[in-house]
């Protein structure tokens, strides 16, 4: 059965406000990661952000590359399994349009992180940045401790144990430069919003 995702309007029957609300859940289909992350804009305003995901879809990118359009997201960075990377190469010209950068590791998290000096929002989801109807669960906190614990085991996980793809120039992954393991603490001023600490 086709489900089709809800539009923000249905999702604001579903969840309250971000300010009215430091913590809440859903579980259900319906709520794609795309249209999570558009309500959590449509609150938090111009945003740097922040995901993860085993893979990813044409589907979601050509939405990402919307909102950044639209001019709600600043900064952008993507983590991704590396087991997905032969669709994720092939998605790369997407991939340059939506996200700053796009890193490769051992990764089957799916998160969100929303930063803007106003709003620290996370959200952690089972849902890949793809559509189906299985019914996925969603838990949103803009609790600054789980917002900072997350922000900094991600940081970990990018820098440590993944690698980033060029995106740009496509010459598959960035071994100089400071892009991968420890040398990667080179590039974080390129993506890492002020105030947010290493």
């Amino acid at each position: 059965q086709k489900i089709s995702p809800m539009t923000l309007k249905e999702i604001n029957k579903e969840l309250e406000p971000l300010s009215e609300r430091a913590i809440q859940a859903y579980f259900g289909s319906g709520l794609h990661t795309l249209g999570l992350l558009h309500w959590i804009l449509s609150q938090t305003g111009r945003a740097d952000v922040w995901m993860s995901s085993y893979s990813t879809s044409e589907q979601f990118l050509n939405g990402f590359a919307l909102l950044k359009e639209k001019g709600l997201v600043k900064g952008s960075m993507l983590v991704l399994d590396q087991r997905a990377a032969k669709k994720t190469v092939k998605l790369q010209m997407l991939m340059r349009n939506a996200f700053d950068h796009v890193f490769l590791g051992q990764n089957h998290s799916k998160l969100i992180l929303v930063y803007n000096k106003n709003w620290l929002v996370a959200a952690v989801t089972s849902q890949n940045q793809t559509y189906g109807a299985r019914a996925e669960s969603t838990i949103i906190t803009t609790d600054r401790h789980v917002f900072f614990q997350l922000m900094g085991q991600f940081q970990d996980e990018a820098g440590e144990n993944s690698v980033e793809l060029d995106i740009y120039s496509g010459k598959g992954i960035i071994t100089g430069g400071g892009a991968a393991g420890k040398a990667f603490d080179d590039t974080k001023p390129d993506w890492r919003p002020f105030g947010i600490e290493a």
